[in-house]
C-alpha cells in the first residue's frame, strides 16, 4: 500500500552503527527493519521526536515492542538510524548536482541547488522533525551531515567557479549553504504572494553570489 502524501518512503534498510543493536541479516529481517522505520517516520512527524514513544512505533509497524527493541535498542538509536538513512539519500542529490554543474548559468544554479534542498526537506518531513531537534538529539551526527554537504557544495563551487582560490572554496560553500536554508525557512511563511516574492529575491542574490565567485580571476604573477 503507498505511504500518505508527505510521508517519507524508507528506501533501504539502514546501516546499523551503534554498539548492541543487531543488524538485519536476512530478507526478512531487512523488510522489518525498514517497517520499523516507517512507523517511526510517521510517529515523529505526527507527534514530534520527544512526544513519540517506541510502544506506539512498534504498534504502527504491526510488530511486537520486543522485536522493535531488539533493532533499535532506544528511541534515540531509532532516530540516528532514520537520520542516516535519510542523509544518504540527500547526499545522492548533491552527487548528481556536482555531474550536472558544468555548463550551468549562475542563474540556473542558484534555482537548482534552492530546488534540491526545498523538494527534499518536502519529501522527507521526518529529517526536518529529527534535524531540528534540537538537545533531544546528539548533534555529532547533524554536524556530519552538514559539513558532508559543504563538501559537496566546495565541489560544486570548483567547478563553476575555478578560479576561486582553494582556501575560499570552504568559506563561501558555507554562505551558498546558509543561503539555501533561508531559501527553505521562507516555505511556511504567508501569504504566499510575499513569500513567493521573498523566495524570488533569495535566489537572485544567490545567484548573483555564484556569479561574482565565477567572475574572479587568477591573480597575475
Amino acid at each position: 500500500m503507498a505511504a500518505p502524501p508527505g510521508v517519507d518512503q524508507i528506501r533501504m534498510s539502514p546501516r546499523i552503527p551503534s554498539p548492541g543493536m543487531r543488524a538485519p541479516q536476512r530478507r526478512r529481517g531487512h523488510e522489518r527493519v525498514a517497517a520499523l522505520l516507517s512507523a517511526a517516520s510517521s510517529c515523529f512527524v505526527e507527534k514530534g521526536y520527544d512526544a513519540a514513544t517506541m510502544t506506539e512505533i512498534a504498534a504502527r509497524a504491526g510488530a511486537s515492542i520486543g522485536s522493535l527493541y531488539q533493532f533499535f535498542p532506544t528511541k534515540e538509536a531509532l532516530a540516528e538510524a532514520l537520520i542516516a538513512d535519510h542523509a544518504e539519500a540527500l547526499y545522492g542529490h548533491m552527487e548528481r548536482l556536482v555531474v550536472q554543474t558544468p555548463g550551468w548559468s549562475s542563474d540556473e544554479l542558484a534555482a537548482r541547488l534552492i530546488r534540491t534542498f526545498a523538494d527534499y526537506r518536502r519529501r522527507h518531513p521526518s529529517f526536518v522533525v529529527l534535524v531540528e531537534a534540537g538537545g533531544s538529539l546528539p548533534s555529532m551526527l547533524g554536524r556530519t551531515i552538514r559539513h558532508r554537504i559543504r563538501d559537496y557544495l566546495s565541489q560544486i563551487l570548483a567547478i563553476h567557479a575555478p578560479a576561486l582560490a582553494a582556501g575560499d572554496l570552504r568559506p563561501a560553500a558555507m554562505v551558498v549553504q546558509q543561503l539555501m536554508k533561508a531559501a527553505v525557512a521562507l516555505h511556511n511563511e504567508q501569504p504566499a504572494s510575499l513569500r513567493q516574492a521573498a523566495q524570488t529575491q533569495l535566489r537572485s542574490a544567490l545567484a548573483l553570489y555564484l556569479k561574482d565567485l565565477a567572475e574572479q580571476r587568477q591573480p597575475t604573477a
